[in-house]
């Protein structure tokens, strides 16, 4: 029983410690000149848009859905990759 808290303990310490890495981990996603950058939690870091994209409103609102969809599915990709080892040694079948 003691053994299972441990394993329970330690793999809440490693979970803390990706979640902390991914804070820091900035990715970066680029589409028509528009760039985003979020953390590795999915919160947006900045926006850079090029100043020949101000004048079109419906496409840079396009762009920008693109972008940020982008970056979403790249943070989740790294998200995923990190929290394999923790998820495989939690012995849940079908998630490590």
């Amino acid at each position: 029983m003691f053994d299972k808290a441990k394993d329970m303990y330690a793999l809440q310490k490693k979970a803390k410690k990706i979640k902390k890495e991914l804070k820091n981990t900035h990715i970066e996603a680029e589409v028509d000149g528009v760039v985003v950058i979020m953390d590795g939690e999915q919160e947006v870091v900045s926006v850079n848009i090029p100043e020949n994209m101000l004048g079109n409103a419906k496409k840079l609102g396009d762009i920008l859905v693109k972008c940020f969809n982008k970056a979403v599915k790249k943070s989740q990709q790294i998200a995923a990759e990190q929290m394999k080892d923790v998820m495989g040694n939690m012995g849940m079948p079908g998630l490590g």
